[in-house]
């Protein structure tokens, strides 16, 4: 499965500082995109991205906590860094609650915060991956046929085959060439696999 590219989107009004985030990114050879403020940052994210973003709080326009809050309703599984001189201890309550993935104040280290970036990409990374799974599932489902769907849903629901056939009123040889099929449909090797093929499917269709 193809992985998309990681990349620090870097939101701060103050050229100074987006010049050295995107210089210290630059030392651990992560690609950045750099914006002056966070409108523009929303309109530049046509489609989910993938990486993770690092946003000042105070900026003219839109505040940081803002865009983080607009980005975990649009994206859920995008991890958003909150760096402030600012800070204090309700906001990174909020900042926190409202789905960032960590609130850091400045000054801060730069290897706590190249190590923060790296967690963030790393989790960001599985979820996208999950997510890139679950749009193949769904795929590879929409392309069995009626019956094998019933099929497959009793699977997962943990029935055995003398069940399945019981239900659907036919006998235990049909159901076997179904299952066969549904597994060779959806690329699965096991029960297992398929099960949990089907779940994260569900996950990401809430």
């Amino acid at each position: 499965m193809q992985s998309r590219e990681l990349i620090v989107y870097i939101v701060d009004d103050d050229p100074a500082v987006r010049d050295a985030l995107c210089w210290l990114m630059k030392t651990v050879s992560l690609p950045t995109r750099a914006f002056d403020c966070a409108d523009i940052c929303i309109d530049s994210l046509q489609e989910e991205p993938a990486g993770c973003l690092i946003t000042d709080v105070r900026m003219p326009g839109m505040s940081g906590l803002d865009l983080q809050r607009n980005l975990y309703h649009k994206y859920p599984d995008f991890p958003v860094i909150v760096i402030t001189g600012h800070g204090d201890i309700d906001m990174a309550v909020r900042a926190m609650k409202a789905g960032a993935f960590d609130f850091i104040q400045k000054p801060f280290n730069d290897q706590e915060l190249v190590d923060c970036v790296h967690k963030a990409i790393e989790k960001g990374a599985v979820a996208d991956q999950r997510k890139q799974e679950s749009n193949r599932t769904r795929r590879l489902i929409g392309c069995l046929t009626d019956r094998e769907q019933q099929v497959l849903h009793l699977i997962v629901g943990g029935n055995m085959n003398k069940q399945i056939a019981a239900t659907l009123c036919v006998s235990e040889k049909t159901v076997e060439v179904h299952r066969s099929r549904v597994m060779k449909k959806l690329e699965a090797r096991s029960v297992a696999e398929l099960v949990r093929a089907v779940l994260i499917a569900e996950r990401f269709l809430e």
